[in-house]
């Protein structure tokens, strides 16, 4: 097995990290703060997709759920800094201990819970065959948005207010940096080909040798940790979290994504992601100016819930013309690992 081309694959992350700090600078003002977090959720989403995709695209697996595994992250590393901790308001700049370090193993624990959780539901329901999974993982969504909506000691109905801001555009794309580089590795090792392989035919993987169970809860572990990654990054963002930012529709945005972009493709994950988020803000903006009209005696409104009636309709135009996605199971070449040639 090769090894990924990381100074190449890191080069692009720093060119992209610089380009958007000097666009945000006072003295550009090009990205303002609210491009910056368009941006800064677009990252997050980039860690939910291709932490899908591992389990949808490579695995071949089918979870409905995956933002319930971003609850467990948000309100566990939210707990932490915010409740346990009580950390303080982090000051302009950054610095890499103190409350910041704090923060950074707070979003790990968070990850490190999620997978957990991810552990105890898919090792039962990993050992199904069909649609079970997909069942089970929507059950989970609920039963976690009901439970969190009923803590009184997490916020219940409120949510967890008052979580101190400390993702920045700077931790939050080193964090997505850092999970698809561990992704990227995984999926073109020798354990990602066993399951890409329960992907294309899962009886020949078992005849072959290959411990079915073992590859689909070690892929569906790892996604849950990384999408708990991604809900503490995106509670620390917001400075709350609420049990309505984990339903079945955010789950659906995020499978969109994955569809959206290719099964099995981390490159249309990423552009997906990008471009769903940014395309999700600029249809609220368009759907709040338009004004109301009357049809007979009815006012009507176009409001912001027609966002999710445009997705669904993406999403059959996919699953009708193009039900590969954008990319298929192509990869851009910064992420492929290339094989040393044999002298």
């Amino acid at each position: 097995m090769g090894t990924i081309k990381l100074p190449r694959l890191l080069i692009a992350a720093l060119i992209f990290y610089v380009v958007v700090t000097i666009l945000s600078l006072d003295q550009v003002h090009i990205l303002n703060g609210y491009f910056m977090v368009i941006i800064n959720r677009s990252l997050i989403f980039v860690i939910l997709a291709a932490s899908l995709n591992l389990i949808n695209g490579i695995t071949g697996q089918f979870s409905l759920g995956h933002m319930g595994f971003a609850a467990v992250g948000a309100y566990v590393s939210g707990t932490i800094t915010t409740l346990v901790l009580k950390l303080p308001a982090p000051q302009p700049g950054f610095w890499i201990t103190g409350p910041i370090f704090i923060f950074m193993i707070a979003i790990v624990i968070g990850g490190i819970a999620a997978g957990l959780v991810g552990f105890l539901i898919g090792f039962p329901s990993l050992r199904l065959k069909g649609d079970y999974l997909a069942i089970m993982t929507l059950g989970f969504g609920e039963i976690i948005r009901t439970i969190l909506n009923n803590i009184d000691y997490v916020g219940g109905p409120r949510g967890l207010l008052g979580i101190p801001k400390f993702s920045t555009f700077t931790t939050i794309t080193l964090f997505t940096f850092l999970i698809i580089v561990l992704l990227r590795n995984l999926v073109q090792s020798s354990h990602g080909r066993a399951m890409l392989s329960i992907r294309e035919n899962e009886l020949a993987s078992e005849l072959c040798g290959i411990d079915t169970t073992r590859y689909k809860v070690m892929g569906f572990v790892i996604g849950a940790f990384c999408a708990g990654v991604a809900g503490g990054l995106l509670a620390h963002l917001l400075q709350l979290a609420h049990p309505t930012q984990y339903g079945f529709l955010p789950s659906a945005l995020v499978l969109i994504m994955v569809y959206a972009g290719g099964m099995g493709s981390m490159t249309g994950s990423i552009f997906a992601a990008f471009s769903l988020t940014f395309l999700t803000e600029g249809l609220r903006v368009a759907f709040d100016n338009i004004p109301s009209f009357r049809i007979g005696t009815m006012d009507v409104r176009i409001g912001t819930e027609w966002v999710m009636v445009i997705y669904a309709i993406l999403l059959i135009l996919i699953m009708l013309f193009r039900t590969e996605g954008i990319m298929g199971m192509r990869e851009a070449k910064l992420l492929i690992i290339e094989e040393k040639k044999k002298k």
